[in-house]
């Protein structure tokens, strides 16, 4: 394992290199001084999104959803408590599907709240639906050991 790793700027894009060692809580960005680990969900959407996945070497935890989706509103809350109490280890995502309906669509994405996680540009879970605090910390934790 490397002593460093990579994360992306949820401001400005780009890539950031961080010791293993330090705590990521306090990193901020190289290029534009923005916190890396924000402590909240981070809306993203095409080519952005794309890079975020691809480039963060830590899990990136992507909550689907639509303003209009009932179930959606009811998950924010709850997708938010776990970036605060799981960054830096996770990276936190919002995708609006109104927005982006391509991307959902490449996702195969057929109903939301759709919550995916990926590593390494790749899906290595998938959960269709809301979730309880409970249950979503333990999907979490165990999609994160992949």
């Amino acid at each position: 394992m490397s002593d460093t790793f990579h994360i992306v700027c949820p401001a400005c894009d780009r890539t950031n290199r961080l010791p293993r060692a330090k705590p990521g809580q306090m990193a901020k960005c190289g290029q534009c001084g923005a916190s890396l680990f924000p402590g909240k969900p981070i809306e993203l959407g095409g080519e952005r999104f794309k890079r975020h996945v691809a480039r963060n070497d830590i899990p990136v935890m992507v909550d689907f959803w639509a303003p209009w989706c009932g179930p959606c509103r009811a998950m924010a809350p709850v997708f938010e408590q776990a970036a605060r109490e799981f960054e830096p280890a996770a990276r936190f995502v919002k995708v609006n599907v109104d927005a982006d309906p391509g991307l959902a669509s490449e996702l195969g994405i057929q109903g939301i709240p759709a919550l995916f996680v990926f590593r390494n540009g790749q899906v290595v879970s998938r959960q269709a639906g809301m979730m309880d605090p409970t249950a979503l910390r333990r999907w979490i934790a165990e999609a994160s050991r992949h």
